[in-house]
């Protein structure tokens, strides 16, 4: 996008205009190196464009989605990359299928973008619900976020939003980018993650509905043991029946032993 535009950060939108040449390279060298030259990607939020023109100049198409319709009009008054296309739409209403068919895009997708942290989890799990078309996702997301998306097992951050998505998707923590490499600087760093959608989920599609009821149960209180936050759907004797001390919290228990407890929660209904 032509550099001398002016546009003013919508609070709105939570528009944090990357600008930092360093950290878009870093961010490409994340973004590319797995992907044959000239594959199409899925940018959301472009913004002003920094790291559009510069997966464009790897030779990457990008169909870039912008909710915004003064960065959209101008994009389209005075975008001369060929290698990039503009598409107004809602990023929350996203259709995946209807997006691929219409724009020709390759199955599975690689998404990208640096995403307003109001929307990031949503728009993630949006995303996750509609994995069947996509392979992997790099995203700049509010450090917080990112650590809870990417946490395991016994760590601080270890929350239910980790277990539900490392049910569907491998997550790496990339790198940490400070608010500095924006325009304005966001309050907050920001992350770099990425999300590789695993070929079939860790838990059973059958009873996806029963582990999500039961992971949401467990946490509920963080601080709290198992024996009290399943309380209301399982006995402490079931909870040890799966080979899980009763006692142990929440944020200590992998996705398989909370497919465990599903599968006797599953026999119980």
């Amino acid at each position: 996008m032509n550099s001398a535009y002016q546009h003013r950060p919508r609070k709105r939108f939570g528009q944090n205009f990357l600008h930092d040449p360093a950290v878009i390279q870093r961010i490409c060298n994340e973004i590319t190196p797995p992907l044959p030259r000239a594959t199409p990607l899925l940018e959301i939020g472009p913004g002003l464009g920094a790291l559009s023109d510069a997966l464009a100049s790897y030779g990457h198409p990008v169909c870039a989605i912008e909710l915004d319709r003064d960065l959209v009009q101008h994009w389209r008054e005075t975008q001369a990359n060929p290698m990039i296309t503009i598409i107004e739409q809602d990023a929350l209403k996203l259709n995946l299928p209807e997006l691929i068919a219409e724009h020709n895009l390759p199955v599975p997708l690689t998404v990208v973008g640096n995403l307003p942290y109001n929307i990031a989890t949503a728009l993630i799990t949006r995303l996750l619900n509609q994995r069947e078309h996509i392979n992997r996702m790099v995203f700049m997301v509010q450090k917080e976020v990112g650590l809870r998306l990417t946490a395991q097992p016994g760590d601080s951050e270890f929350s239910r939003l980790s277990v539900l998505v490392s049910n569907l998707a491998k997550t790496r923590y990339a790198f940490t980018v400070a608010p500095g490499a924006f325009s304005p600087p966001p309050k907050v760093e920001s992350a770099i993650i990425e999300l590789t959608v695993r070929e079939q989920p860790l838990v059973d599609n059958a009873r996806h509905e029963l582990f999500e009821q039961l992971v949401t149960m467990a946490f509920k209180q963080r601080r709290k043991t198992l024996r009290n936050n399943l309380k209301p759907l399982l006995s402490t004797g079931l909870i040890e029946q799966a080979g899980i001390d009763p006692s142990r919290r929440p944020q200590t228990l992998s996705v398989a032993e909370y497919d465990q407890l599903t599968a006797l929660l599953a026999k119980k209904t």
